[in-house]
């Protein structure tokens, strides 16, 4: 096989590969042995904060927030389970039995596996390596420029926006666009929500309204089993660019965070969300919020979903540091920059 076909298989995605026979992991998945999973130190499992919001608006609002800042300058990552009652999202701390969430979550995670089901020629119809794409299905991270590839495929679909994008979004499985819109929704509700308490921790209340205009991009990642995971990953170490992501993954464990200079994985909680600060708003917070470096592990025995909601602000809207976080003592650590001109840099480089 000459080495343009070679290349041409791999992108076409890793679900097409296993559906194709795979029994071992190609070369071009196969990282180098400094950077395997197993050759990295991983400290077990850790329970992520998890932040009441419900008591926001009572007496122990106070300690709330307080928990909350503490979680997002020790972790920068937290943990909350949802319920919605009349339309509305609350936050609630070790809910067993709620009600939201139930139902769109669970359609969106059915409805998401099933996309990866579809035939190949069907998934095949939004594949695109430009990363502009309002909507792309593709395969490891940046397929175009990525020496090793990673164990994962991707639906990106843009959401909330200046532009609605949802007449583009596949029109297969027939019911994916409506359970997306729904779900799109309410987590740009709660995203809302969620960027106000921070917001209020960080002590910067009169500058909500340059977050209330931002882009959503939701990203459905496929982690199909792995016949070697010792070998590879399924997203290699990263931070997330934008102000916020909030993770719904199924109960397949993965996701791992580095925390005191350790990975450690996250042990999912079911209907639960992982929130976690991303670059944008650590540039906002002069580094008081700090963006965290994780990954993403792949087993051999059981495929992974996960369905991350990254709220970004506008493409060529230019985050700063608050002035209101700036003084003598904790001078600006941090230059202006922009959603489009990240993209453009990852279009063009080799992702570390």
């Amino acid at each position: 096989m000459s080495m343009q076909a070679e290349q041409h298989m791999y992108q076409q995605g890793v679900q097409h590969l296993c559906d194709n026979g795979l029994t071992q992991v190609p070369n071009k998945y196969i990282l180098p042995e400094p950077e395997r999973p197993l050759n990295v130190v991983d400290d077990g499992c850790i329970n992520l904060p998890i932040i009441d919001f419900a008591q926001l608006q009572g007496e122990n609002r106070p300690r709330v927030l307080a928990s909350l800042s503490k979680a997002c300058q020790e972790f920068g990552f937290f943990q909350f389970k949802v319920e919605v009652k009349l339309c509305e999202l609350w936050m609630w701390m070790q809910v067993i039995n709620h009600g939201l969430g139930d139902e769109a979550i669970g359609k969106m995670i059915d409805v998401s596996k099933r996309f990866f089901e579809l035939p190949f020629e069907e998934r095949q119809r939004y594949m695109s390596s430009d990363l502009h794409a309002p909507v792309r299905y593709g395969t490891s991270f940046n397929q175009n420029n990525d020496k090793v590839f990673c164990w994962r495929d991707f639906l990106k679909l843009s959401c909330h926006s200046m532009q609605d994008y949802s007449s583009l979004w596949p029109s297969s499985p027939l019911d994916l666009r409506e359970a997306m819109g729904v779900y799109s929704t309410k987590t740009q509700h709660l995203y809302e929500r969620v960027m106000e308490a921070i917001l209020e921790s960080l002590g910067v209340t009169n500058e909500t309204a340059i977050f209330e205009q931002g882009s959503q991009l939701m990203m459905v990642n496929w982690y199909p089993a792995c016949p070697q995971p010792q070998l590879t990953l399924g997203l290699p170490p990263h931070s997330d660019y934008g102000l916020l992501t909030l993770l719904l993954q199924d109960q397949v464990e993965g996701l791992q965070i580095q925390h005191n200079d350790k990975w450690v994985t996250v042990k999912p909680i079911p209907n639960s969300f992982v929130v976690n600060i991303g670059d944008q708003f650590e540039i906002f917070s002069n580094g008081r919020y700090k963006s965290v470096v994780h990954r993403v592990a792949v087993n051999s025995m059981r495929s992974r979903l996960s369905v991350a909601s990254l709220h970004s602000l506008n493409a060529n809207y230019n985050v700063t540091p608050s002035p209101i976080l700036i003084d003598d003592s904790n001078p600006r650590l941090y230059q202006d920059t922009n959603y489009a001109d990240f993209v453009d840099y990852l279009s063009s480089s080799d992702f570390k």
